[in-house]
């Protein structure tokens, strides 16, 4: 029997971060672009992309991706995810810019809002994502279903319904973030429960929950995403030293458990991108 391809995402930036929490952590369009080429070396097959200003905050500045995009398309051939979110003060259209421009392989449809519990708000209005769907499915962009507690995946499910979204659907399941469902296993397998049978689906644990969601979701068959968007230490009191870290140890727990690390090419096909 053929083993099982696990496909590896890495994170390697996010909106929040910041050098004062590792100063490993890749900001500008090289730093990010040597970032991805190192975890595909690694095993990566995926990037999931967020940029930052000058100051270091989160932005959707479509000319940061673009020059972000083309530098690690010199690079390597690996899966390229946008992210549609990580600037609370971006408007919908600022959010979809990029999208139309780049048409990446893969984007984050992040499907409904929440409060954030450091007082802001991550506001995904139906409006907006039922634009954001269309577009995607205009740009040939695979959205990838951001859940952060078990109403998103009933959302999903409505705008598969109404033709927004069409299957098979991919899910991420985001567990530990302030404010939304809690980084453990029982909430892992009770999300996994309920989405489409012929999902595809990746789950992260953010902090501490990162190595027990990891290896439950490799336990249950599915996919991982890793990296200092979600995590910026490796272990108890040990700052990352770089996002490939993350990856390299995600591609050895992979082997062991007799799977075998999927390729971009491997992840195209099970995604269907």
């Amino acid at each position: 029997m053929s083993k099982k391809k696990t496909i590896i995402t890495v994170a390697p930036t996010g909106a929040w971060p910041s050098k004062k929490d590792n100063p490993n952590l890749p900001l500008t369009p090289k730093e990010i672009a040597d970032d991805v080429y190192a975890c595909y070396q690694a095993g990566a097959a995926i990037c999931h992309l967020h940029m930052r200003d000058d100051q270091g905050k989160g932005t959707m500045d479509e000319q940061r991706f673009q020059e972000t995009v083309s530098l690690i398309k010199a690079k390597c051939d690996i899966v390229i995810n946008c992210t549609t979110s990580g600037d609370l003060n971006a408007t919908d259209e600022t959010r979809m810019a990029h999208i139309k421009s780049i048409k990446p392989e893969l984007a984050s449809f992040d499907c409904g809002s929440m409060n954030w519990m450091n007082s802001s708000l991550f506001i995904n209005h139906p409006q907006f994502l039922e634009k954001l769907g269309l577009l995607m499915a205009e740009c040939g962009t695979k959205p990838e279903i951001e859940i952060f507690d078990a109403g998103m995946i009933y959302n999903s499910t409505y705008y598969l319904k109404k033709g927004v979204l069409k299957a098979p659907l991919h899910y991420q399941f985001v567990l530990g973030a302030a404010g939304g469902m809690a980084a453990t296993i029982e909430n892992l397998v009770h999300l996994k429960r309920l989405i489409p049978r012929d999902s595809t689906w990746a789950a992260l644990g953010i902090g501490k929950g990162h190595v027990p969601i990891m290896l439950a979701t490799i336990a249950l068959g599915g996919h991982l995403r890793v990296g200092m968007e979600d995590n910026v230490f490796f272990g108890p009191g040990e700052l990352a030293d770089s996002n490939a870290q993350f990856v390299e140890r995600a591609a050895r727990i992979i082997e062991i458990a007799g799977n075998k690390v999927a390729s971009p090419d491997d992840a195209r096909t099970i995604l269907g991108v």
